[in-house]
């Protein structure tokens, strides 16, 4: 059996243990968190906002979040990132900051595009744009999980996630309210409707809040490299690198793999499904930049921290499975308060009744589902398989939420919604099935 043992680790008292947070490793993951943060929602969930409120068709907007699928194939690549060099870049930088940097271009290129393209006169730009900045930030993504693993002790692992963490949800705040209120600001407290001025402006200052990543790079060193065994030829290479740790998981968990597999795949469909048309639904419902940007940018994302720091709470107490159950059946009746909201019309302290429910469970939902990924690695391969692991929980739910457009268009949102709550049944069955045939030993 393949154990996971934490090494015994010095006792600190509570003052040194809260002073890590200040020393300038921890530091410097805060503010690449929020450089691996602010991307994310600028080409998801900000952007079918903008479109939606230019005019593009519903079923135009669910294709175009076929762009995020780039998070989901990220481990394509990962080797790559991990050993080619950049020229010039990685003999002048190192491995880790010159593939930083390069990544962050990418995200900057990208919505200084998106910024200066007009998707009511023309969508191309728009899409090409926010794919680069989808790619970019995915290869960042995977520039940084190495660049934090290797900057610090096992013991500063911890301090530097949380760091990593809390500058990523700040982030999130910043490019899903702070680009809304910017927008706001720029077109008038009175105005309404879609003006591309407005949110060129606010594109434009998301891409120089990447600066604040860009400096980071620089300003910090590169930590010491990794030795990578010798691959003979590129068949060896590829077989360390995808191949291994894929058997690996098939021979440790046999037939139960396809079981575990599929509930990976599923698991977060219901909420994955529903959110491409959130923010549409937003519009739609007439609520403005203002009122989605404070509850559900703001408001939304501390109660989804508050919803995963209970859900690990009490993953400790009664165990994770109880709690991926307790996860899977909040995700899918906050759906059906969206299809009750559908139906009530426009009021602020109804949505954030919901935006309020439905963040909870998703916090509660993500905290089980992380802490699961996490026991099903072999540590000899953790890096590869939690992130094929974790790629592969986007993959279907991002295709099906493709055509989440053409179902709003044909059945309406409130159909919508509760389509999105059954589709979470399936989940119910499949974490029941892992629960009851539990491998005793990974061997």
């Amino acid at each position: 059996m393949t154990e996971k043992t934490a090494t015994d680790q010095p006792a600190f008292s509570w003052l040194a243990s809260w002073r890590v947070y200040l020393q300038p490793a921890s530091l410097r993951m805060l503010l690449l968190g929020f450089a691996a943060g602010l991307p994310l929602l600028l080409v998801l969930g900000t952007l079918s906002f903008r479109l939606r409120e230019a005019g593009i068709d519903r079923s135009t907007i669910g294709y175009l979040s076929w762009v995020g699928l780039a998070y989901g194939f990220k481990w394509v690549w990962a080797p790559l990132v991990d050993r080619m060099p950049i020229p010039f870049l990685t003999h002048r930088l190192g491995r880790r900051r010159s593939w930083l940097l390069l990544a962050q271009t990418m995200v900057i290129l990208g919505l200084v595009g998106m910024a200066l393209s007009d998707p009511s006169q023309t969508l191309g730009p728009v899409v090409w744009c926010a794919l680069l900045v989808a790619v970019g930030s995915a290869t960042q993504d995977i520039a940084l999980d190495a660049f934090r693993i290797e900057s610090a002790e096992p013991a500063q692992q911890a301090a530097l996630a949380a760091s990593y963490q809390t500058g990523y949800r700040l982030a999130m705040i910043w490019a899903g309210a702070g680009v809304l209120w910017v927008a706001a600001w720029v077109q008038g407290e009175n105005a309404t409707g879609y003006l591309h001025a407005a949110w060129q402006t606010a594109y434009l200052v998301m891409a120089a809040s990447m600066l604040v990543g860009v400096i980071t790079v620089w300003m910090s060193r590169e930590p010491s490299p990794t030795e990578l065994p010798p691959a003979r030829n590129m068949k060896a290479w590829l077989q360390g690198a995808l191949i291994d740790p894929f058997a690996d998981f098939i021979k440790r968990y046999k037939w139960q793999a396809a079981l575990i597999l599929s509930l990976i795949a599923v698991y977060r469909i219901s909420d994955v499904v529903m959110g491409i048309m959130a923010n549409p639904f937003y519009v739609d419902m007439g609520y403005t930049k203002a009122e989605v940007a404070t509850v559900t940018k703001v408001y939304g994302v501390l109660m989804t921290l508050l919803g995963a720091f209970v859900g690990g709470v009490m993953a400790l107490r009664w165990g994770v499975m109880r709690i991926l159950m307790l996860g899977a059946i909040l995700s899918a009746l906050s759906n059906l308060l969206f299809g009750w909201l559908a139906g009530h019309g426009h009021d602020v302290r109804a949505l954030i009744a919901v935006v309020s429910a439905d963040n909870l469970a998703s916090g509660i939902a993500s905290a089980a589902f992380i802490a699961y990924l996490s026991s099903l690695t072999n540590i000899k391969y953790s890096a590869t398989q939690y992130a094929l692991l974790s790629s592969m929980m986007l993959l279907l739910p991002k295709f099906i939420a493709g055509f989440s457009g053409d179902f709003v268009n044909a059945h309406g949102y409130a159909d919508f919604f509760n389509a999105t709550a059954l589709l979470g049944m399936p989940v119910l069955i499949l974490v029941a099935l892992a629960w009851r045939f539990q491998p005793s030993d990974k061997d």
